[in-house]
């Protein structure tokens, strides 16, 4: 396992709250080496506007990997969704999809995240889950065409109306039927959702590409409740040896908590899975 940090791209235009580490691009990627990230998660808006082989660079040249891309700004920012009441809408949120499953391939980033941007049903009108199983479908043959995965995040009651638990995340696996699509397990959203962690790592380790990082109250680990050793022996059960990726609220601030979760995780990684594998 490896630990890698969420940030946003230099066009994001304002801060988006689970994004850490503040400065410039460069000096964010700088911060996230210092501390021990192995990888960084990139929260791209729209990749139209960046540099694909400047931003890959900058990576490599700050000893990081891209752990994935995540769609949160396309949500937070601009209030896309792969379901819409407008048909327009929705088809703007699938080619913004698109161009971002191309700049992860430009980048090497593994996979592409999808959580909020997903939409809401309720709000989508009739025929809104099949609307959005088919669009769901589209993305996999998109990304997967280009050696890409799609990992669905299951989010709690609150944030979402469809898919909460690995249980549910993978009977939509099944429903949606292409390989390259799978889940991500969110631990903030696990806490809300899961009867037992080790029992929804278990369900979802078929196809579990993806683990989002937040304590219970969304602050880094050790900072709330979470059993996040318990996790971490499930994880390593089922011989999950992907990112565990830092997607938590930027709290005090977002150095603050970049440093916080670095050194807890290690430090629980250290304890309950032998420790970081494959860091830089």
């Amino acid at each position: 396992m490896k630990l890698a940090v969420t940030l946003t791209t230099p066009e994001v235009p304002r801060a988006v709250p689970v994004a850490l580490f503040a400065g410039s691009f460069p000096e964010r990627l700088a911060k996230a080496a210092q501390w021990g990230y192995a990888g960084v998660e990139l929260m791209v808006r729209d990749p139209t506007e960046l540099d694909a082989g400047a931003i890959g660079r900058a990576i490599r040249e700050a000893g990081l990997q891209v752990a994935a891309i995540g769609t949160g700004a396309q949500f937070l920012v601009d209030g896309l969704t792969l379901v819409s009441a407008d048909a327009g809408a929705e088809q703007k949120a699938f080619e913004r999809f698109c161009a971002l499953a191309d700049f992860a391939a430009a980048v090497g980033a593994p996979l592409v995240t999808i959580g909020s941007f997903r939409g809401r049903l309720g709000q989508a009108g009739e025929g809104a889950r099949q609307r959005l199983i088919a669009r769901l479908r589209d993305c996999a043959e998109y990304a997967g065409r280009r050696g890409l995965r799609v990992a669905l995040e299951p989010l709690n009651r609150y944030e979402a109306d469809f898919i909460h638990t690995a249980a549910e995340g993978m009977a939509l696996v099944e429903e949606i039927a292409h390989p390259a699509f799978g889940l991500l397990l969110d631990t903030f959203h696990m806490n809300i959702e899961e009867a037992s962690v080790r029992r929804a790592v278990h369900t979802a380790a078929p196809r579990l590409w993806h683990v989002h990082l937040g304590d219970s109250n969304r602050l880094p680990p050790g900072k709330g409740h979470f059993a996040f050793g318990r996790m971490l022996r499930a994880l390593v059960e089922v011989g999950y040896d992907r990112f565990l990726s830092a997607e938590l609220l930027a709290r005090p601030d977002p150095d603050t908590a970049g440093i916080q979760t670095a050194l807890a995780m290690r430090r629980l990684m250290r304890r309950y899975a032998g420790g970081e594998r494959g860091a830089s």
